[in-house]
């Protein structure tokens, strides 16, 4: 029987004990390959590549023929006013939202990938939904079929589980793995879709199926010498049967190459690898599934974590960010309007705090969106520097849950879920 969605944790701590006891199937890589990645991510001090992402912010970057720079395997333009590449993925600059509205423009949605952008065709695509967890046989849905069942629209941020995985380094003194995201990794869009719980039914989920796991098209990942296969992470039934969307449009088009054409996963409030792009296939599985996505990586490991690691991480965290360069200079004695934004997986934002003084005084930032969970709120706070030199901007939210971020984040070695304050320094001149 599916646990409740509403209790993530118990599910997590059953996955976990299922798969130390040998009880949960491994989807599509051998268990002796799995222990050994399990054992490289328990490691404190080892780091191991794409389990956080691609690529490190020390890497050369090509660059094109108007000057961008370039990412192995991404199709759409990346001008350096809008990214900054990080190895095969490209992050938003988050100055370059202000003034964007609530949805982030397509030209401006960070792009994460594990391998390259496949270009797929919706006319050659089908659904594959198949496995023990269904009453008969696998069932195919093209295109065509699946934007025949009712849609449903929703507007949901999607956001790397390591976006601000940099400021373990530069705020803490932190060593940690993967890609340097700073708050770059998220993209808010209005999506539009069929519910994956139409698609389950309509294949004849069984009601002793557990989980389902949604697998990519694009090419297969491998890591320390082992072959993991395309992307793919189980959701548990109750999850899936409860607000996944199977999308096919982004901001009112035709999903772009980047973002999973022609058709993803959305899996609203969970880190983004749960989102998987260029969903080709389905399992429903009668038996617990583990993949390299859900044990070794996108788990917590080191010394304030179990020596076996985290359960994996589903839910996201509370984050803030000013739209304004990192770095910036400011006129001093002149007024400007200081904008960001909030979010979190968790609930609602109904508070955003800024201080301008690093952190000294604190004022109350103006909200512009009604709070709602899935999306963040963007907020604004006049500011009027008196004096010259360096400071730092700081900006804390609050969620309806009552839980603001804290002053510091819980360090792990692959460097997922910081959701600290973040300093963002400034020189008034």
């Amino acid at each position: 029987m599916s646990l409740d969605v509403s209790d993530e944790s118990r599910y997590d701590r059953t996955r976990l004990r299922q798969w130390a006891r040998g009880r949960a199937r491994s989807a599509g890589v051998d268990r002796r390959h799995l222990l050994k990645l399990f054992a490289a991510g328990a490691a404190a001090a080892g780091p191991i590549g794409l389990g956080a992402g691609a690529g490190t912010a020390g890497a050369a970057e090509a660059t094109g023929p108007a000057g961008g720079a370039l990412a192995p395997g991404i199709v759409k333009a990346l001008p350096p006013e809008l990214f900054t590449v990080r190895g095969t993925n490209a992050e938003t600059n988050f100055a370059a939202l202000r003034g964007t509205g609530q949805l982030t423009p397509i030209d401006r949605f960070f792009v994460r990938n594990h391998t390259s952008t496949p270009r797929l065709e919706a006319r050659d695509w089908t659904l594959r939904v198949w496995g023990g967890g269904l009453a008969g046989g696998p069932v195919e849905f093209s295109y065509e079929r699946l934007r025949a069942l009712p849609a449903v629209e929703r507007t949901l941020f999607i956001e790397c589980a390591g976006n601000g995985r940099s400021f373990y380094t530069s705020q803490q003194s932190q060593q940690v793995s993967g890609t340097a995201w700073t708050l770059g990794a998220i993209g808010v869009a209005h999506w539009r879709g069929a519910r994956l719980s139409d698609v389950l039914r309509r294949a004849g989920m069984r009601r002793d199926a557990v989980d389902v796991l949604p697998r990519g098209l694009d090419d297969e990942v491998v890591t320390n010498g082992v072959n993991l296969g395309r992307v793919r992470r189980p959701l548990p039934v109750s999850k899936a049967l409860d607000d996944v969307i199977l999308a096919y449009e982004m901001n009112g088009r035709p999903l772009p190459a980047d973002h999973g054409a022609p058709v993803r996963v959305v899996v609203p409030n969970w880190i983004g690898i749960s989102s998987i792009k260029w969903v080709g296939d389905i399992e429903v599985s009668d038996t617990p599934l583990y993949t390299p996505w859900n044990t070794d990586l996108y788990r917590l490991f080191g010394p304030d974590h179990p020596a076996e690691g985290s359960a994996p991480l589903t839910r996201q965290t509370l984050k803030s960010a000013f739209e304004l360069e990192l770095g910036a200079t400011v006129p001093v004695h002149r007024t400007r309007l200081l904008t960001g934004r909030s979010w979190s997986g968790a609930a609602p934002v109904h508070r955003v705090e800024v201080s301008t003084d690093g952190g000294v005084r604190w004022q109350r930032a103006r909200l512009h969106d009604a709070p709602r969970r899935g999306a963040w709120v963007r907020w604004s706070v006049p500011w009027t520097p008196r004096t010259s030199g360096p400071t730092a901007l700081l900006a804390r939210a609050t969620d309806a849950t009552g839980r603001t971020q804290p002053a510091t984040a819980a360090h792990n070695t692959q460097g997922y879920l910081f959701d600290a304050v973040v300093r963002h320094p400034v020189t008034v001149v």
